[in-house]
């Protein structure tokens, strides 16, 4: 069978995107006789340089030994493999090293699962802005042979630039993730939310009306935030934990109800729903808002709610805090709707079949039409 290489910007267990849309698969392709090649651009001292401010000496540097690294990639593929690229090859502009590894690979995969078209760039890489270019996305998603989308929305924008794109959502093992509930012993209801310095933003947007739901439960109400930084807001009870992966699915047992909210806007939209799955898997009841796959994945009612205003958020919240039996039963059909369609056993064989279909193609050329080859020129 033909190795499988995974060309990735960070390393194993850093990422949740990789976590959750490849590394977990990894055990059942190997099971299944193929070998994975994991090729991360960035270790972990790359990573404190490259989010770290100023330092613009160090993260030049950092570019030129991943340049290096990625060359080196490029040369370990061989005709018979099978090249996955999760979101870019490399960090800057340009699609030189995903047509280079076109080149060498038997078959081209792309995989993305945010509106990557778009620019988003950190804050302490602001003045390095220039060296972006979300637009390769296009171009990317134009050369690959099979392009993979982790929802409709993104699907759709990839349509208008190759014909061989599915949807695989990003999925959760549910083995790991299993009902636990952890009621306090004070008998306060836990509000939790999730999330990394790139999204805390969201949450902050629900502060106001967070203040709200405090001010009438008072001491029956406490917010668990479960990140990697300290969330701080006035009016509020927070409990702050660290994120670790190793005690992720733990320190998410103690919550009673999870929030997702979001501001309706289209990198929103190109979200994946991860937060909400994962309280859903739990058992959790959830409040997501209505925006993007979330109302695929919550039919509301049935296995959550769903908020499309502050005023429907409060009023979902206040309803979950008065109702144990409620929040029992939407958590309930929440884990039967991630077994049944958000789980890694419903989707880890479809990865499999995809990739055999793959082996037994002849190689092709590029999936874009001839007009937006023109409008996307190579870089």
């Amino acid at each position: 069978m033909p190795r499988i290489h995974f060309i990735v910007p960070h390393r194993p267990d850093r990422s949740p995107s990789q976590r959750y849309r490849l590394e977990q698969f990894i055990a059942h392709f190997e099971a299944n006789g193929h070998t994975v090649i994991y090729a991360n651009l960035l270790g972990q001292l790359g990573d404190r340089v490259l989010y770290s401010k100023g330092r613009l000496f160090l993260k030049l540097l950092l570019l030129v030994k991943a340049f290096l690294r990625r060359l080196r990639d490029v040369y370990r593929v061989g005709q018979e493999d099978i090249v996955v690229i999760h979101r870019e090859a490399f960090l800057t502009r340009g699609t030189f090293f995903e047509r280079a590894l076109r080149r060498r690979s038997r078959h081209l995969v792309f995989d993305f699962d945010d509106a990557i078209w778009h620019m988003d760039v950190s804050e302490a890489n602001k003045r390095l802005s220039w060296l972006k270019d979300p637009s390769k996305t296009d171009r990317i998603i134009a050369m690959a042979d099979l392009v993979i989308a982790g929802n409709d929305y993104l699907a759709d924008h990839a349509r208008a630039f190759n014909a061989n794109v599915v949807v695989i959502p990003t999925v959760i093992d549910t083995t790991l993730y299993e009902p636990m509930q952890r009621p306090r012993p004070d008998g306060r209801v836990t509000i939790g939310w999730t999330g990394s310095l790139t999204s805390v933003a969201h949450l902050a947007l629900a502060v106001p009306t967070l203040r709200n739901v405090q001010q009438r439960f008072g001491e029956k109400v406490v917010f668990r935030v479960i990140s990697d930084r300290l969330f701080e807001a006035q009016g509020l009870q927070v409990e702050n934990v660290r994120w670790n992966s190793t005690s992720e699915v733990e320190d998410l047992a103690p919550i009673d109800i999870g929030i997702m909210p979001l501001p309706d806007n289209e990198w929103s939209r190109g979200k994946c729903g991860f937060k909400g799955l994962q309280y859903m898997g739990m058992g959790k009841a959830v409040v997501l808002a209505a925006v993007g796959v979330n109302k695929r994945i919550v039919r509301h009612g049935v296995n959550g709610l769903l908020a499309s205003t502050p005023q429907e958020l409060e009023a979902h919240l206040v309803h979950l805090v008065e109702d144990a039996e409620l929040r029992a039963r939407l958590g309930v059909e929440a884990r039967r709707t991630v077994e049944e369609r958000y789980s890694v056993n419903a989707w880890k064989d479809v990865y499999l079949r995809l990739f055999r279909e793959l082996t037994q193609q002849t190689k092709t050329t590029e999936h874009v039409r001839p007009e937006e080859d023109r409008a996307h020129p190579r870089s």
